[in-house]
């Protein structure tokens, strides 16, 4: 008999129903279709098995570069009609020229720095940090006495070192009294060397900026040799270190000089770090102030040049001779003069 002819369905055909058997399917596809059937499957979009519209076909893997690039000209669709997209500008025409620029070549001050959102832009504040730190360095770094003394030597006067009270760099700023007069060992050094009265000393103290008194002293003290008027006495140059400015006047004293120039750095700016100052007093004595002496500030090739503050201080010494005098009493008329005898 045929099977199934009993009324039962075929093996197969209750495999295919999802009966129990322990046959394969019928259907079943043999091993070596299978890596075709999966590679077809790896193409087709995935079904949640529910009926809908058929995936559109993809396209060959040649167009597809194309297709992409495309769709990167091509503006987001929000699925309604409205007017084109208008072509971007090119990048350097959309950034307007800064108006303060000519000005901020005209000042090293910090103008017109613009800003970021709220801020500053991000190469002010590194320029600002900058600046700091070299004002830091300034103020702490020593001063290479043995250096600056040989180029001064170079020039020709004689160099006596000298040390202020000060027995150190954090002392000397927490002390400013301890920098206006000499130690012990300094002040006998001074009188042990017993010289003739001079007309002018010069004295080179480190200050608040050893920048300042590196790069601006000895190029001053070379002009004043140069200009110096004939039959002047110039002391010994003195190299101070941990000095402020009335340490000038217990040297001058000491010393027997009818005047003394004190060059010395000033307190660095954020723009200013090696600016040096030059102070000239009068019959130099320990109890001088301020107001008895003539400053002539911001010695540096960007501010008072060289060659300028070399011939405003030896015209105000000249004065200070003649006057016998310093201070508010003295006034700086040398470009008046200079204009005069023009």
């Amino acid at each position: 008999m045929p099977p199934g002819a009993a009324g039962g369905p075929a093996p197969g055909e209750a495999a295919a129903r999802g009966g129990p058997t322990g046959e394969a399917p019928a259907w079943n596809e043999s091993a070596d279709q299978a890596p075709a059937l999966s590679a077809a499957a790896d193409q087709a979009p995935a079904s949640n098995g529910l009926a809908g519209p058929a995936p559109a076909a993809s396209e060959p893997a040649d167009q597809a570069p194309a297709s992409s690039a495309a769709a990167g000209r091509a503006p987001a669709s929000s699925g309604s009609a409205g007017p084109a997209p208008a072509e971007s500008e090119p990048a350097g025409e959309a950034v307007a020229p800064d108006p303060w620029a000519h000005w901020r070549g005209l000042t090293p001050a910090r103008v017109a720095l613009g800003r970021a959102g709220a801020s500053l832009p991000t190469r002010e504040l590194l320029a600002f940090g900058c600046a700091h730190a070299q004002a830091r360095d300034a103020v702490h770094l020593p001063l290479d006495v043995p250096a600056l003394a040989a180029r001064i030597k170079a020039l020709g006067p004689a160099v006596q070192r000298v040390r202020s009270a000060a027995p150190d760099r954090a002392t000397y700023l927490l002390r400013p009294d301890l920098g206006r007069r000499l130690d012990t060992a300094s002040a006998a050094a001074l009188d042990a060397l017993d010289p003739p009265a001079c007309d002018l000393l010069l004295v080179v103290g480190d200050g608040l900026s050893s920048a300042a008194v590196e790069r601006q002293a000895v190029p001053v003290i070379e002009r004043v040799l140069q200009r110096c008027p004939a039959g002047w006495r110039l002391g010994p140059v003195v190299l101070a270190e941990q000095a402020r400015v009335a340490l000038g006047d217990d040297i001058g004293q000491r010393l027997r000089a009818r005047c003394v120039a004190v060059l010395i750095g000033e307190r660095p700016g954020l723009s200013s770090p090696d600016s040096l100052g030059i102070y000239l007093t009068h019959a130099p004595r320990v109890g001088r102030t301020d107001a008895e002496r003539n400053c002539l500030s911001n010695v540096r090739p960007e501010g008072l040049s060289h060659d300028e503050a070399a011939r405003k201080l030896l015209w105000l010494a000249r004065e200070a001779l003649r006057l016998q005098l310093t201070g508010v009493g003295l006034k700086d008329l040398s470009d008046v003069r200079a204009l005069d005898a023009q």
